[in-house]
């Protein structure tokens, strides 16, 4: 008896998606692709950025409450949701890392970090000249920005703690333990205008209830949101590659990208 058509088919090709998975999880073969991957992200960053900096700043209408000077909502709320989304990505990096022992995992983790803090201390210093006009101080112990300066020490102490340790692996298992135990404070910040009485306002954008502002200053952060996405990916994917060339520089396959790389800069 034959086979059923549709079920040989897809029993040939989950094997094939995998294997090519698999495939990319190597430094080796995982450096090309990234290099090929990263024009398109930078490219994809500039317009989503242009668009929501259009939006946000030149369409959007001006808030009956609190003026122009909420526009700077259109940086603050996206770098802090990318804040805490690359703490999530590279906690789970770190996380694979450490259970399967995959040596790009630790990588990737290593090359998040330092974007994620870049979006934090944003996130800080953008709800810094936020609060000043609306709370009438730079800062304040509010539940929200003590949790998400938390967060941004988390990620220095993540930093810190790798660079301190000269074995790369015993770096990558080391960071990892602080990422995992670091993870119980992402939610403490989503969740604290909610758990706590705080100065800072409740979230405009939910998944479980309609968005409590105007279509068009929806689009802009969203724009906004995908920009620093898009960065977050381009700027993980180069400093991974750097990593791989520091961390494979004995293997024959670096020397020879190396190599390869100066007589292209010299043609």
């Amino acid at each position: 008896m034959k086979p059923h058509p549709e079920k040989s088919l897809s029993e040939n090709s989950a094997p094939r998606f995998s294997g090519r998975l698999f495939h990319y999880s190597s430094p080796q073969t995982f450096y090309p692709l990234a290099g090929k991957m990263i024009p398109f992200f930078w490219v994809a960053a500039a317009l989503f950025g242009i668009a929501g900096l259009w939006i946000g700043f030149f369409v959007a209408p001006t808030d009956a409450q609190q003026g122009e000077a909420y526009r700077i909502i259109f940086v603050h709320v996206p770098a802090s949701w990318m804040s805490m989304f690359i703490y999530l990505v590279m906690a789970a990096w770190a996380g694979i890392g450490l259970a399967l022992g995959t040596r790009l995992s630790g990588m990737m983790a290593q090359a998040l970090a330092p974007t994620g803090a870049l979006m934090a201390a944003l996130s800080l210093a953008t709800g810094s000249l936020w609060g000043r006009p609306m709370w009438g101080t730079w800062w304040i112990w509010d539940a929200r920005l003590t949790s998400e300066l938390i967060l941004f020490f988390l990620y220095v102490g993540f930093i810190a703690l790798q660079a301190a340790i000269d074995d790369p692996r015993r770096a990558d298992k080391a960071g990892a333990i602080l990422a995992l135990v670091g993870v119980v404070n992402v939610p403490i910040i989503y969740f604290s205008v909610i758990w706590w009485n705080t100065l800072h306002q409740g979230s405009s954008v939910s998944l479980t209830r309609s968005p409590s502002m105007a279509q068009t200053m929806l689009l802009g952060m969203l724009l906004m949101a995908l920009c620093f996405w898009m960065y977050a990916i381009a700027m993980a994917l180069m400093r991974v590659r750097a990593i791989i060339l520091e961390r494979e520089r004995h293997t024959e396959w670096v020397r020879a990208e190396i190599n390869l790389e100066k007589s292209n800069a010299l043609e």
